[in-house]
């Protein structure tokens, strides 16, 4: 369903908003490299590296079980990732050759990754650098 602003015959017309997140239409592991692609059937396509999966991880672990409960994992920048494991139609499980396999990596997650990368990139470095600091100033 479109909505319209037929006002003064403008004619102008409005995709809804996206009712499913963005599928992967490719997924491909690039060990050497150390990225896993993902191309979206939105035309959208990330490069995501396995440190940055791996400290972004899902899984309670990483993430805790509730809000603020998200650990810090660092000394990840050399993690491979062994295999890409299809769950469902909705989301893979990364295994980690660090032994890693636990938390869904959703469509929606992945997109997101890829879409903030950034900034979540840059969120965690300085989370690196607090703690370092921190870790500095107590010795």
């Amino acid at each position: 369903m479109l909505s319209r602003n037929l006002e003064k015959g403008a004619g102008v017309y409005q995709s809804p908003q996206r009712m499913n997140p963005p599928t992967p239409t490719q997924i491909t592991l690039r060990s050497r490299s150390r990225l896993l692609h993902v191309a979206f059937d939105d035309g959208s396509a990330f490069d995501l590296p396995f440190e940055y999966l791996r400290v972004h991880s899902p899984s309670a672990e990483v993430q805790g079980h509730g809000p603020g409960q998200s650990v810090l994992v660092t000394g990840k920048a050399e993690v491979g990732i062994l295999r890409v494991e299809p769950v469902g139609q909705y989301a893979v499980k990364l295994v980690f050759d660090d032994g890693h396999d636990t938390g869904l990596f959703t469509w929606k997650y992945l997109h997101e990754l890829g879409r903030e990368m950034p900034a979540k990139l840059a969120a965690y470095r300085a989370r690196v650098l607090q703690q370092l600091g921190s870790t500095r100033g107590n010795a």
